[in-house]
């Protein structure tokens, strides 16, 4: 009998990510203060994508400590002028991350975690460049009209697989990253654990 598939991870995104490729799976959500978690490393110097994949593992971990199978962890930083951003709260902060990042290049950071047993067995981590066009104050406020609460969901205050596609000329990088979950590399060990058929 192959182990249970278990999601840390309340977001709807990596979700449907899992759901799209046929994983089966349970979501646990992990319980982790993340925004202790990312304070401390930031003391430390740590960089966005060395938070991320510290945040991967320790909600992989947290869940895994308590309950057999597979653990996935996953978290997803926004890098840009070299400082981390974090997600906005409300459409007013939204316009201004947007306006900040309207006409640059950021950097998404994914990472991944398996843990089985309280250890973790496997992680990866992927970047993407993204570079937003110069869109106009009127594109924008259409857009966060149209996209209204969930535009808050993303700490880019977009969804690329939504109509924040229109807000970029040019992206770098694997989409399942994007996505907030580097798919490939994880259902290649969840074949390997015989969790999905090979």
């Amino acid at each position: 009998m192959s182990l249970p598939v278990i999601l840390a991870s309340k977001s709807t995104a990596r979700r449907s990510v899992l759901e799209g490729a046929g994983v089966p799976f349970d979501i646990e959500v992990s319980g982790v203060d993340e925004d202790a978690v990312k304070a401390s490393l930031l003391d430390r110097g740590e960089s966005p994508r060395a938070i991320a994949e510290a945040l991967a593992e320790a909600k992989a971990l947290a869940v895994s400590r308590g309950r057999a199978g597979v653990v996935v962890g996953a978290d997803q930083t926004l890098e840009f002028e070299q400082a981390l951003y974090d997600k906005v709260e409300t459409i007013p902060e939204a316009v201004e991350r947007l306006r900040r990042l309207r006409g640059k290049a950021h950097q998404l950071h994914s990472a991944v975690a398996a843990a089985i047993d309280g250890a973790i067995v496997w992680r990866e981590t992927a970047s993407a460049e993204l570079t937003m066009r110069d869109f106009s104050d009127g594109f924008l406020e259409s857009y966060l009209a149209t996209e209204g609460e969930a535009a808050l969901g993303s700490v880019g205050c977009y969804r690329l697989e939504g109509q924040g596609a229109q807000l970029f000329s040019r992206i770098e990088g694997d989409y399942f990253a994007i996505l907030g979950l580097p798919l490939l590399g994880l259902l290649e060990l969840l074949r390997e654990r015989g969790v999905l058929a090979a």
